[in-house]
């Protein structure tokens, strides 16, 4: 039997974490997240880490030597061409980490949580594809809060992203996160459920 791999994916902000916490705690269901390993990729000592720190001097770095997020962060959202770098030294490091988790698990449905499942071009690692959604001005608001940005800087991150519209479009389940949680969570039970997905 094959197995089930959800690509879970949305815009930034959009309550990834909110399914996959859910997912993880009513269905126990093995989460793997691209965050965590794109974080691992520019551990210390690594060498992305080393090529980044190359690239842009040692004030990228914190005085522990781990990366300095923020710095690196004015630098990727401003700047297309240095997001592609950074970028292209990162995706393939998480490609080939999903690929050993996946290979390594033995459980039958699993969650991949890709925030660029579509930028990254990563959509070949998974069996059908979910995308949450809220309004634009709700997106906003909760990367504002989340993140403590100004509106231009939450802005820049969001346009850093394929645009919802698109990835709606290339979506298999479409989790609409504009209402209320109860009302997410029904959406989640149900994909999950549903045999012609499987």
């Amino acid at each position: 039997m094959t197995k089930r791999i959800i690509g879970l994916t949305g815009g930034i902000a959009t309550g990834k974490t909110t399914v996959t916490n859910y997912l993880a705690s009513t269905y126990n269901l093995p989460i793997l997240d691209a965050d965590i390993y794109a974080r691992e990729a520019v551990s210390v000592g690594s060498p992305i880490l080393g090529a980044i720190a190359k690239r842009y001097g040692q004030q990228i770095l914190l005085p522990d030597g781990n990366l300095n997020r923020q710095k690196l962060g004015e630098i990727i959202f401003n700047r297309e061409d240095e997001r592609n770098w950074v970028e292209s030294l990162i995706h393939p490091d998480v490609r080939d980490r999903f690929l050993q988790a996946i290979t390594q698990s033995s459980s039958q449905t699993l969650v991949l949580v890709v925030p660029l499942l579509f930028e990254a071009g990563m959509t070949d690692l998974v069996t059908e594809i979910w995308v949450l959604h809220c309004s634009e001005e709700q997106q906003l608001q909760r990367l504002i809060q989340r993140n403590h940005l100004n509106k231009e800087q939450a802005q820049a991150r969001i346009n850093s992203q394929l645009s919802i519209a698109e990835k709606v479009a290339r979506a298999d389940v479409v989790l609409d996160n504009s209402s209320t949680l109860k009302a997410l969570l029904k959406q989640v039970d149900a994909a999950l459920k549903n045999p012609s997905l499987n």
